[in-house]
């Protein structure tokens, strides 16, 4: 089947236009973790390892970007080092992409404008830390990531170590399901917990090969339907786990802290990365980064799979 062309607000670099016509297998990659979640010069490195992680597990990296009022998908060498250098880099979610193309901003995509662009390029797999979910104590707040509803109409999978373990797990997991967004457990039973292994809540259904994932992405594309995306859940290992009890002592601290500061709205899940990162001697980043690259090679080989003849 032909890739979807990709929209003009979007320009592929030309190694990944050349895969996508030639049906190679593409793997998108967010650029927030680059310009916002790791401490510079180290933010660049993460990002030439991840793609090299990429390419070693038979795919094409697709970094996304804006870059002066252009959508980029793809980077070049030069690009990804100014997403890392340059401190003015917004961060750009899916609405804010319109106003960023209008005014010529400089942005790093996060998960929803990631996944929007990758989609609308014909990318079919992406591949991050932690998606964004349902925020606690949300009866009161009523905060909830947009990732979710940009999931729940984009047709994508999404490999990723769960939700942020900040968030409301359990409730994360209700909301996907109310919105039909489809979640796996790669060989766990567990959805797992972003710094951990395991949240605890349990999934309803586990797959073990990459070859098994593209078996159900084939199945989304016979059934049509709504445009939903695939979650699959890949733990971090155990061995590179935070410790669980270190990890639940220092949340409850921030958590407290972040109300006794009256932190809220979009603050809050910074203001909590931070703290954990900071009291955790930043074993939380260590983490954090095991979990992308375990997600980052699995999202290769899966890739890989979806885009092989048998298919």
């Amino acid at each position: 089947m032909p890739a979807p062309t990709p929209s003009a607000a979007s320009p592929l670099s030309p190694e990944v236009r050349d895969a996508l016509a030639t049906g190679r297998p593409v793997v998108a990659l967010e650029s927030t973790i680059i310009a916002h979640g790791l401490p510079r010069p180290r933010n660049l490195a993460v990002a030439e390892e991840l793609e090299a992680l990429v390419r070693a597990n038979g795919a094409v990296p697709a970094t996304v970007a804006v870059l002066d009022g252009h959508a980029h998908v793809g980077l070049a060498k030069d690009q990804l080092e100014r997403i890392a250098e340059d401190t003015s880099v917004r961060k750009l979610g899916h609405r804010d992409l319109a106003p960023a193309l209008a005014a010529g901003a400089t942005g790093a995509t996060t998960v929803s404008a990631t996944a929007f662009l990758a989609a609308s390029a014909g990318i079919r797999v992406f591949a991050t830390g932690g998606l964004g979910g349902v925020h606690r104590a949300w009866t009161d707040t009523q905060d909830e990531s947009a990732d979710l509803r940009l999931l729940a109409r984009t047709r994508i999978t999404v490999v990723c170590a769960g939700v942020k373990s900040i968030l409301d797990v359990p409730a994360t997991l209700q909301r996907l399901e109310t919105l039909g967004v489809g979640v796996l457990g790669y060989g766990t039973e567990y959805f797992p917990g972003f710094y951990l292994a395991s949240s605890g809540e349990r999934v309803d259904w586990t797959v073990r090969t990459p070859e098994e994932v593209a078996a159900v992405m084939a199945a989304q594309d016979t059934l049509g339907g709504p445009g939903a995306a695939l979650i699959v859940g890949n733990p971090v290992p155990e061995a590179e786990q935070l410790d669980p009890e270190l990890h639940d002592r220092v949340l409850t601290e921030a958590l407290a802290e972040c109300r006794r500061q009256g932190i809220g709205g979009q603050a809050v899940t910074p203001f909590l990365l931070d703290h954990l990162q900071r009291h955790t001697g930043g074993a939380s980043l260590e983490a954090n980064l095991a979990a992308v690259r375990g997600n980052v090679a699995l999202a290769a080989r899966i890739a890989a799979a979806d885009a092989a003849p048998a298919r």
